[in-house]
This record gives C-alpha cells, sequence and structure tokens, in this order.
C-alpha cells in the first residue's frame, strides 16, 4: 500500500513531465522563433493541398482535411514529446477510413463524417488505454516487413483508387483493386481528355519541381543545400497552377472537369460524434487498426528525426498525444490523423525547433479557412489525384524485398504476404495476416532450436560450438549449449536432442547445460528439466547447469529444483568444466 503511495506521489509531482510544451516554454529563446516561424510557413504552404488531396482520399469534404489540421496540431503540440513531428492527415489512415467508411456507411445512413468522427474517437480512447494500460509494447507486433509490406499494398491500392479521377472515367460500383482495375479498362473510351492530361500534367509537375527546384534556387542563392524544404513545394506549386487555369478557361463548364467544388469558410463548430451502439461495436477492429498504424507511423518519424539531432521521444507519451490528438479530431469533424513523414521532414529541414512551428502551421490553414477557400474550389481533381499518387509511391522501398532476402528470408515470405493479402482482402485483413505470420515464424523458429555441443578453445576460458571451431572437448562430460529460451513451444525437441546427444556419446557421466542464451523458463520448461534430470539420474548421468542469468536463478530458486538437481550450478563454463575434468 505504502510503495503504490509513493508512486503515485511520485507521478504526481511529476506531472509537469505530461505537459512537455510547459518545458518548451520555460526554455524558449527569442532567437528561436525567426527558425519556427519560417518552417511552420513552408509547412503550412505543404500542408493545405496535401490535406485537400488525403481529405478527397478518405471520401470525405475537402474541409475535413483542414479541420484535420487544426485541433490535432494544436493538441500533438502541447503534449507530444516529438519537437519536429507534425501531426495531422496522412494517406495510409485516409485510405484505412475510405475502406471503413464504404462498408459501414450503407447500413447506418450514409453518415461519413458521423463514422469517421466516431472513428477518431475511438482511435484515440484506444491509444489512451494502451499507455493506461501498459501495453504500448503491442505495437512490437508490427514488425519492419510487415509495416513494409503493409505500406506497399496500401501504396498500390491508393494509387488504384485514384486512377478514376486522374483520368475522369466513372468511379463504378466495385470497391476491389482488381475489378476497379478492370472496370477502368473497359470504359477507356469514357476518359477525360482535359482531366487526363491536367493529371499527366500535375505528375510532370511534381517530378520536375523535386528534381529542379534546388538546382534552379542554387542560381539566385548560392547556399541552398541538396534536400532544402523548396523541392517540397511541388503539391503547392501544382496545386495553385491547376487551380488557377481551371478558373482562367473556365475548364469546369467547358470540359466537364470535376473540381473541389464549394468549400464553406470558418472554422470547425464542435460537434459531438454519433452515438449508435452497434455503429461503435462495428467500428472496433477498424478503429483499433487505425490507431496502431497511426501510432507506429507516428512513432517510426519521430524516432527518425529525433536520432538526427542524438535526442529521444517518450513512446508512452506518444500515446498520450497521439490519442488526445484523435480525440480532439472527432469534436471538431475531422477524421483520424497521425504524425507525417513528408511534413515533419521539411518541419526539421527548414529548421523548425519546437513545436512552435506546427502552431504557426495551424495559423496558415485558419488563415485558408477563413480567406482562401474560394480558390480551392476551382482545384481539379486530377491534380489531387496525382498528388496523392506521388506521395505514397515515395513511400514504397522495394529494395527492402532482395535486402530482407538476404538477412533472414522468412521476413521476405512474410512481407510478400502482407501485400499480396492486402491487395486481396483489404488493408485491415492484410495487417493482421502480416501479424500472424511473423508470430508464427517466431514460434517456427524458437520450436526449434539451435543446440550446439561446445568445447574449450585452447588454453583459454572461451568455449564454442564444436561444428564451428577447433576446440577441446572431454569424452565423459558432453557441455550442451541451447540458444533459446525454454517454453510451451519447443521444451519436448530439447529434451529429444539432448537424449540424442546422450546417447550418441555413451561414456558420458556428466551433462552440462549452458544456459548463457536462455532469458526465460515457463512451466513447461521447467517441467522439461525435472523430467530430464531424473531421466540422466536413472541413467547414471549428472545434470548440471552453467551461466544462468538472474531472472532465470531466481525462477528456479523459487521452486525445489535447484534441491533435486542431481548436479551443480557453475557461474561459468570454464569453471564448470575444470570441476567436473577433475571429478572424471
Amino acid at each position: 500500500m505504502t510503495e503504490n503511495k509513493l508512486r503515485f506521489e511520485t507521478r504526481f509531482k511529476n506531472w509537469r513531465s505530461y505537459i512537455p510544451i510547459l518545458d518548451v516554454i520555460r526554455h524558449y529563446r527569442r532567437e528561436d522563433f525567426p527558425h519556427d516561424l519560417v518552417a511552420g510557413l513552408v509547412v503550412g504552404v505543404i500542408t493545405v493541398p496535401q490535406a485537400v488531396a488525403y481529405a478527397f482520399l478518405a471520401g470525405l469534404p475537402a474541409q475535413a482535411g483542414l479541420y484535420a489540421c487544426l485541433a490535432p496540431m494544436v493538441i500533438y503540440a502541447v503534449l507530444g514529446s516529438s519537437k519536429q513531428l507534425v501531426v495531422g492527415p496522412v494517406a495510409i489512415a485516409a485510405l484505412m477510413v475510405a475502406a471503413t467508411v464504404s462498408e459501414f456507411a450503407p447500413q447506418y445512413s450514409n453518415e461519413y463524417l458521423g463514422i469517421t468522427t466516431v472513428l477518431c474517437l475511438q482511435a484515440g480512447l484506444v491509444l489512451l488505454l494502451l499507455r493506461v494500460s501498459n501495453m504500448g509494447g503491442l505495437v512490437n507486433l508490427l514488425s519492419h516487413p510487415v509495416i513494409n509490406g503493409f505500406v506497399m499494398g496500401a501504396a498500390i491500392l491508393i494509387v488504384i483508387s485514384q486512377l478514376s479521377a486522374f483520368t475522369g472515367i466513372d468511379r463504378g460500383a466495385a470497391n476491389d483493386p482488381f475489378n476497379r482495375l478492370a472496370y477502368l479498362l473497359a470504359h477507356a473510351d469514357t476518359v477525360n481528355p482535359a482531366s487526363f492530361v491536367i493529371g499527366i500534367a500535375c505528375l510532370a509537375g511534381l517530378w520536375l519541381v523535386r528534381l529542379s527546384a534546388v538546382p534552379m534556387a542554387r542560381l539566385f542563392f548560392k547556399n541552398i543545400v541538396d534536400g532544402h524544404p523548396i523541392a517540397r513545394t511541388g503539391p503547392m506549386m501544382v496545386a495553385t497552377a491547376a487551380a488557377f487555369a481551371v478558373w482562367a478557361g473556365d475548364w469546369e463548364a467547358s470540359y466537364g472537369l470535376a473540381t473541389v467544388g464549394h468549400v464553406p469558410s470558418g472554422l470547425p463548430e464542435f460537434t459531438l460524434p454519433p452515438f449508435d451502439l452497434d455503429l461503435w461495436i462495428d467500428l472496433v477492429p477498424s478503429s483499433a487498426m487505425i490507431a496502431l498504424v497511426a501510432y507506429v507511423e507516428s512513432f517510426s518519424i519521430g524516432t527518425t528525426i529525433a536520432t538526427k539531432q542524438r535526442t529521444r521521444i517518450n513512446a508512452n507519451q506518444e500515446l498520450i498525444a497521439l490519442g488526445a490528438a484523435n480525440i480532439g479530431a472527432a469534436f471538431t469533424g475531422a477524421y483520424p490523423v497521425a504524425g507525417s513523414f513528408s511534413r515533419s521532414s521539411v518541419n526539421y529541414q527548414s529548421g523548425g525547433r519546437t513545436p512552435v512551428s506546427s502552431l504557426v502551421c495551424m495559423v496558415v490553414i485558419i488563415l485558408t479557412l477563413l480567406f482562401f477557400t474560394p480558390l480551392i474550389r476551382h482545384l481539379p481533381n486530377a491534380a489531387l489525384a496525382a498528388i496523392v499518387m506521388v506521395s505514397v509511391v515515395g513511400l514504397m522501398d522495394i529494395k527492402s524485398f532482395r535486402e530482407h532476402w538476404k538477412v533472414y528470408r522468412l521476413d521476405t515470405v512474410t512481407q510478400g504476404a502482407t501485400l499480396v493479402t492486402v491487395l486481396l482482402f483489404g488493408v485491415e485483413t492484410g495487417l493482421l495476416t502480416g501479424v500472424g505470420l511473423s508470430i508464427a515464424f517466431f514460434v517456427r523458429r524458437s520450436s526449434r532450436p539451435k543446440i550446439a555441443i561446445v568445447g574449450r578453445i585452447s588454453n583459454t576460458e572461451h568455449f564454442r560450438t564444436a561444428k564451428r571451431y577447433d576446440v577441446e572437448t572431454f569424452p565423459h562430460v558432453a557441455a550442451v549449449r541451447v540458444d533459446e529460451n525454454l517454453y510451451f513451444a519447443n521444451s519436448n525437441q530439447v529434451e529429444n536432442k539432448l537424449l540424442k546427444i546422450v546417447q550418441r556419446r555413451s561414456n558420458t557421466k556428466h551433462l552440462l547445460l549452458v544456459c548463457s542464451a536462455i532469458n526465460m523458463i515457463d512451466v513447461t520448461g521447467l517441467e522439461m528439466l525435472y523430467r530430464i534430470n531424473a531421466n540422466f539420474e536413472r541413467m547414471g548421468i549428472k545434470l548440471h547447469l552453467s551461466e544462468v542469468k538472474g531472472p532465470v536463478m531466481e525462477q528456479l530458486q523459487d521452486t525445489d529444483f535447484i534441491v533435486t538437481l542431481s548436479g551443480s550450478v557453475f557461474f561459468t563454463t570454464d569453471q564448470a568444466m575444470k570441476d567436473l575434468s577433475e571429478r572424471v
């Protein structure tokens, strides 16, 4: 009781650590503001077209994307542990929202925005629940190959989903990517030439800006470096040029060009997510998946930036900040948010030093909503599709297949299976498949532990496997190292292999189990040790242990195994072999 009270008092005294912005304000320097101002303005200019494009991807009105840059951005700036991470709408979350909304909207009166606000609220609550229950480690189930396969599959789905807007062909009723492609090919004769030309021009413009913006800027400013944020301004330049061309040429009327249309001016109103018990129950799995993906994506980006600055971010605080940001989005008519890789990178490269840069970015969004929404209405859907397609293609890492194959081939299998399943059955099923395969391969690998007979490297205290090194062994002493934890999945395998070793070495009087690689023993593993100890004793063989780690030794000491052990427990393998060779 006293210990719990002490923990509570310690946490209460450290309450400021839960609001990192207070520490930023206390140490904020006047010379930091120009850097934050410039970074915030650059990120804000980039954010506007991306936010509209991702809202378009999610199947929501343009203002929903802009709303997702207000309350969430402020909340994360106050609570987030990363100083440069920019939170807002992202492509992967938008795709997952689109998939969920298209599935459940017909059942619930097509309440698109109502469903997205519930998704926000539930995702935020899931993240906070993970923090409260100290279960943030669950996200470790999303291994790097799973994330790579998931992102590549999602990127392909996103590109296919944008082809309709890119070409001006009617979307059709198909939801899966293959039927959608088949529909587009079957209706290729209905391509809108103006839409297609604008789409191609925007792709070319985005490519040219990324490729030539820095060299062109160096003609006027010699100190421009590679990776300068000006190379990321393509979306804003392309969106502005496309909107102006459509407005000047009145292409909407002349060519039947699809555009964003009317975007209401003003700030979002406070809204309550609808409470429908059936809807909430149906959305829980999707919300949990969105929450996990948002956290993994955000934490990965934040860690990458922090590493460059030789700092670190707080994983638990990130759960709180992202959870609160999504809850804030739920009450302002937005949809689930996460950390953006592109905008966070621009923020860092532009010199942003503190979360104040995110607040400046938010001011840019507010000014856009108040005064510049009439300019957005002429933005063609083809331009938005091009922006989305270029953004997600940059997330694909095709080289990782070859790299993973060299390191561990089953990781490549997991990555490929995740990719294929995402394309065939959707993002949620694909993600679950990847996680399931990762766990299955882990259990498979650990259920077949490597067990090696070790010997002394001559005139040293070092012991290595006899298969790879020229080592000294003893005919009456078998020193065996188990390179895996002892638990239910591999206990029988370990027991069988130890018995085979003894059978092959008929002169064995002592079996030394080198435990240097054993970090945990469960009940099944302990029962196996009891069993082989008794069996070896009946065979006239003593079982000994060496290099037992502290936590494992505590486990054994909590039972009577050490008492019943026929042999001894040695601190080192060298000490054990000297002692046992003398006994023999």
